[in-house]
């Protein structure tokens, strides 16, 4: 099984914003996301480890991608997010494969999010998360490239929940015509 790649826990966009204004970044409500399914040229995908600050034993594995800024497009958010967590600039965005609504308890909050997962490639598999925010440092402890068979004999959890039956068909069949919307998910 591949190592995980640590975070620098420097990771940083400029300055480091105060607890407030981290805290400020989500205020409840519809929080639009964009997530990423990047695949390497081994068809391999990448993943983030995240858990619950303050408990790492409390884990989970994510596709790259978070909430939109201002008045940025889907598509716009899912190469920023892309990049801030995981330093990988030079991508291909191609369609939106799935939609999943979801919602779930982290960091003393609710959030609520409609998620649309883009596909994306690339060469650069080296990754450095140059751009977190204070909560992800927080939150966030590496990445890895998973291959589609580690992913359907994982024992960790991993959002969305059927991303190995996804990712498979997906690699199968290629992407779907239209957006796939997954059941919500409810945690």
């Amino acid at each position: 099984m591949p190592a995980e790649v640590p975070y620098d826990a420097r990771g940083e966009r400029g300055q480091e914003p105060s607890p407030a204004v981290a805290d400020e970044e989500y205020r409840g409500g519809l929080r639009k996301v964009a997530r990423v399914v990047l695949l390497d040229p081994e068809e391999r995908i990448l993943l983030l480890h995240g858990h619950e600050p303050g408990d790492p034993a409390d884990d989970w594995w994510f596709t790259p991608g978070g909430g939109l800024e201002g008045e940025e497009t889907r598509e716009q958010a899912a190469v920023r997010e892309l990049a801030e967590e995981t330093g990988i600039t030079e991508v291909e965005l191609g369609p939106v494969l799935w939609r999943r609504m979801c919602s779930f308890p982290f960091a003393g909050r609710r959030w609520d999010q409609d998620e649309w997962y883009y596909l994306a490639r690339t060469t650069q598999t080296v990754t450095a998360a140059a751009g977190l925010t204070e909560l992800e440092r927080r939150s966030v402890a590496g990445a890895r490239w998973w291959t589609c068979q580690e992913l359907t004999e994982a024992h960790e959890t991993v959002y969305p929940t059927r991303l190995a039956e996804l990712l498979h068909r997906l690699l199968d069949e290629g992407p779907p015509a239209t957006p796939e919307v997954l059941d919500t998910e409810i945690v």
